[in-house]
């Protein structure tokens, strides 16, 4: 196995399960000094016995800016420095709410998480990025479909997509670059959920997928991987849609 990321420092937030979790093992086969956040300590426990090479688990929420801070300083007590952040944490309702039947809580309740706890995710790393390093930020197919009683979601997602062109050009003296990698369905816990919820969804969702499946975390996270690596060094700003197919075809 290569290892593109030896002693690099990487920071992957909601990495206790689903696409956060098999990321930040891809990250640790490959070199890297892994630190995860996420909600529940046993499971954040398990996380990183499961991602081995000295993956450290630091407990917390990432939309709360006091658990940022507490993440930050962990990195910057042990290293000093952070080369690449996987912005990972997120949330999705799986009870549709149309125009019309939104409630305040259901705005702030998907916001505060998905946009304002992704933006201080950011910038509160800013200070321990090194030059030349990269940011991943996990968006979705959804931030450019119309999926309907999912529009606090969608709208979320396409505020990650509009972040990162923002970004790209904020932080280009420090030649940091910004990308997004926009899942399709994926076989993680919130996409199960979300599928129970409405029987027959998922025999029609891969009914309409060009590659008939859904996609794997691990599949997700080698774009992440490779979005963070010097492998993509002339690539900024863009969305990476691992879907599939959906949207292209």
């Amino acid at each position: 196995m290569t290892k593109r990321f030896e002693d690099k420092v990487v920071a992957v937030t909601g990495g206790s399960e689903g696409i956060g979790l098999a990321t930040a093992k891809l990250f640790a086969a490959e070199g890297a000094r892994v630190y995860v956040t996420g909600r529940r300590p046993d499971k954040l426990d398990q996380a990183v016995r499961e991602i081995g090479n000295g993956a450290v688990g630091v407990s917390g929420d990432a939309a709360n800016l006091g658990d940022l801070d507490r993440l930050y300083a962990r990195i910057h007590d042990d290293h000093g420095r952070l080369d690449v952040l996987f912005a990972n944490a997120g949330i999705a309702s799986t009870e549709a709410k149309p125009l019309g039947l939104i409630e305040e809580e259901d705005f702030d309740w998907i916001f505060n998480l998905n946009v304002r706890g992704l933006l201080f995710t950011v910038q509160k790393a800013l200070p321990l990025m090194s030059p030349g390093g990269a940011i991943v930020l996990n968006g979705s197919v959804a931030g450019v479909k119309g999926f309907p009683g999912q529009s606090l979601y969608n709208a979320s997602k396409a505020a990650v997509r509009s972040f990162a062109r923002s970004w790209t050009a904020d932080l280009k003296d420090r030649r940091i670059r910004v990308n997004v990698v926009a899942p399709g369905g994926t076989e993680t816990r919130l996409m199960r959920d979300y599928l129970e919820a409405r029987p027959g969804m998922e025999d029609a969702l891969k009914q309409m997928l060009p590659l008939g499946r859904l996609g794997e975390p691990d599949e997700v996270g080698r774009a992440v991987l490779f979005l963070a690596s010097a492998e993509s060094n002339y690539i900024a700003g863009i969305e990476l849609f691992v879907d599939g197919g959906s949207v292209a075809v």
